[in-house]
């Protein structure tokens, strides 16, 4: 294959959209990805409307919205004095085609991605094959990439896009930095068969649900429940995944005599970063890799995706000759959407969930119910809840 080809590290959402949007203006890619085959655990699950708009132009969305689950209506709630605010994405209904939030797995989207490639002789995916090292010069870009036995192989490409996650080491070789902080908590997912919306009144699929002693997020998806608990950092990881203590917590959001059928756990530490730029040289940061944030909201995967769009428009225009100072136009745009929409709602939604003291927790709810019962901030809010706004505000940036 030439060397005249755009290298993309990672095979998530992120990289996989880039590749398609690519190859969609024929120009050659070659996706990189570590592992042997395209992981299929549970990570990301919610997208959003514009999300969904955006991939219809892969004749995916419909086959997503057959294998997830339409929800469009969410909640905050309170722990014990039940619904807050009911947030129906229906007011959207003049701004996008999918007036609803879908939970559908990200591996789902990855794996009609791929197929969708599989059958393109410009697009080749290299499994086992792990970035190690970045160069570039004037004339392209050099991806080393180390194999399951030792070995190493240089790959060339004119472009590289850095899909390649939080521990990005595109992003690392280029010496970019990554300025943020840590969430105290290490956030705890549980994946359940019980039937939350049949034991809790007026429950919707999607539910934030506010305690000063322990706040937690319900998200139901086609076949199982997830339960998200904010966990002690001090907490061993034996201790936090200990069935019997895992039974406890699940039993204190809904008491079954039945016990809990847990189909998967998983606990992890949770960051806000941000790339202190997402285009250098001619090397380009997308995804995790360029942003990471604590996923109270689900913006962290559509707001991955959306830079793939912004990234291989920008970029398809510079491959036929534009100024190569267009992605840096890229960078400012996606750094802001980051910054001001991503992590600053994933970042309220916490605070939020976590007061303790009773008169600020009080004024967030009254603010909650007051903005849901008017129709034009419920429409508002709701657009930047969803990304739309920010998608809409992008223009702006020079």
């Amino acid at each position: 294959m030439t060397p005249d080809r755009v290298l993309i590290a990672g095979a998530g959402p992120a990289g996989l959209v880039a590749a398609a949007a690519l190859a969609e203006e024929g120009i050659p890619v070659l996706i990189v990805e570590q592992a042997r085959d395209l992981p299929d655990d549970l990570r990301a699950s919610t997208f959003h409307p514009p999300t969904l708009d955006m991939l219809d132009r892969f004749g995916v969305t419909g086959a997503m919205i057959e294998q997830g689950l339409i929800c469009p209506t969410w909640q905050f709630r309170d722990r014990h004095a039940g619904v807050i605010a009911t947030f129906d994405l229906g007011h959207l209904k003049d701004d996008t085609r999918h007036p609803y939030r879908l939970q559908c797995e990200q591996w789902r989207l990855t794996r009609m991605l791929r197929d969708r490639l599989a059958a393109n002789p410009d697009v080749v995916f290299l499994y086992d094959a792990r970035a190690v090292e970045v160069a570039q010069d004037t004339d392209g870009v050099t991806l080393t990439v180390e194999r399951p036995d030792g070995s190493c192989e240089p790959l060339r490409g004119r472009y590289l896009i850095g899909a390649d996650g939080a521990s990005s080491v595109v992003r690392k070789s280029l010496g970019v930095g990554f300025d943020g902080m840590t969430i105290p908590e290490i956030f705890l997912t549980l994946s359940t068969t019980f039937p939350f919306h049949e034991a809790i009144a007026d429950l919707t699929n999607i539910a934030y649900i506010s305690d000063p002693e322990e706040w937690f997020v319900l998200l139901r998806t086609a076949s199982l429940w997830r339960v998200l608990f904010p966990t002690d950092p001090g907490e061993s990881e034996e201790t936090m995944l200990d069935p019997a203590r895992i039974e406890r917590r699940l039993q204190s959001v809904v008491p079954n005599p039945a016990g809990y059928e847990v189909r998967h756990r998983t606990a992890y530490r949770v960051h806000e970063r941000v790339a202190d730029t997402y285009a250098k040289g001619r090397c380009f940061l997308a995804g995790d890799a360029a942003h990471i944030n604590n996923p109270l909201g689900g913006m962290g995967m559509n707001g991955g995706v959306h830079d793939a769009f912004n990234l291989a428009e920008k970029l398809a225009q510079v491959w036929r000759g534009a100024d190569p100072a267009l992605m840096e136009r890229y960078s400012r745009q996606r750094r802001k959407v980051a910054l001001e929409t991503v992590q600053a709602t994933a970042l309220r939604n916490r605070q939020i969930l976590n007061q303790r003291d009773p008169g600020i927790r009080r004024a967030y709810h009254d603010d909650l119910r007051a903005t849901a019962a008017d129709p034009a901030k419920h429409r508002a809010f709701l657009l930047r809840s969803s990304m739309i706004q920010s998608l809409r505000d992008l223009e702006a940036v020079a």
